[in-house]
């Protein structure tokens, strides 16, 4: 195993995101979405067999796990920002070298056949920056396949609280894709609304997987983290019902939370 970096490297930013997915324990069991999202990208595999093969923010292996079942590389170079995960990604692809540190501020020399990265990108400092990282380290022809959100995604959580990470639209990521010199570009999306019996049940669904509106996502222009309080929860979830409740097919009150899903494929010339 290859150690690049350690957590005392990163940002405060990273460190904070690192250790909500580190206490994310359960995040197989509900991170239904994201394994989904896996899936549609394996479905965008144009070859099977590699020569190099760097997959970005492997997080709990659900990603990798599918990879290891599709493809075969003659190496394979595996990214993680939580530590934690290490073990569980070695155990999932034994002869891999497993990366642990922040993708945005690391040095991948080597050039590959197949960049790939299943609901990360998000979380960087300069999601868009990510296309022209990856153009270096791409060889020609090899694929750039990956997945973000678009600017719907959770936006019932952004219109009550103004809190959210900042999603680059569809123009925005077609335009670097170009500019970075990539072709055969590809970019779709898929929509998720998840039912559930309560707004408090969907904070503590992103909470269980990794994703918090304390200090990770932050207001536009705003450096203060936002925190919450019992009157600011109440009040959310008054809101909450108010805007955005609907009808289970049992006629019982729910709720829902967006997921808007972004999938990249492009190819270096």
């Amino acid at each position: 195993m290859k150690t690049l970096a350690t957590p005392d490297n990163f940002s405060t930013r990273k460190q904070t995101i690192a250790r909500h997915f580190a206490n994310a324990s359960d995040y197989n069991q509900h991170a239904n979405v994201q394994q989904q999202v896996c899936q549609y990208l394996i479905d965008k595999l144009t070859h099977t067999e590699h020569d190099s093969v760097l997959e970005v923010g492997a997080g709990t292996g659900q990603m990798t796990r599918l990879l290891a079942a599709h493809i075969q590389s003659q190496y394979w170079l595996i990214n993680e920002l939580c530590a934690e995960q290490a073990a569980t990604l070695q155990s999932i692809l034994p002869n891999a070298d497993i990366a642990i540190g922040d993708a945005e501020t690391m040095n991948f020399e080597d050039e590959h056949s197949l960049i790939i990265s299943a609901n990360a990108v998000q979380w960087f400092d300069d999601p868009l920056n990510f296309v022209a990282q990856s153009a270096r380290r791409l060889r020609a022809g090899g694929q750039l396949l990956f997945n973000t959100f678009t600017p719907n995604n959770f936006w019932q959580i952004k219109t009550l609280t103004d809190q959210g990470l900042h999603y680059p639209d569809t123009i925005e990521w077609r335009l670097v894709l170009i500019s970075a010199g990539f072709e055969k570009i590809e970019l779709s999306t898929q929509r998720f609304e998840l039912p559930f019996a309560s707004p408090y049940a969907i904070l503590k669904h992103m909470k269980l997987t990794g994703v918090s509106t304390n200090q990770t996502q932050v207001k536009a222009n705003s450096t203060q983290p936002f925190m919450w309080t019992k009157a600011r929860l109440q009040q959310f979830e008054s809101d909450y019902w108010q805007h955005f409740s609907a009808q289970n097919d049992d006629g019982q009150p729910i709720v829902h939370l967006t997921y808007e899903v972004l999938i990249v494929s492009a190819f270096k010339s």
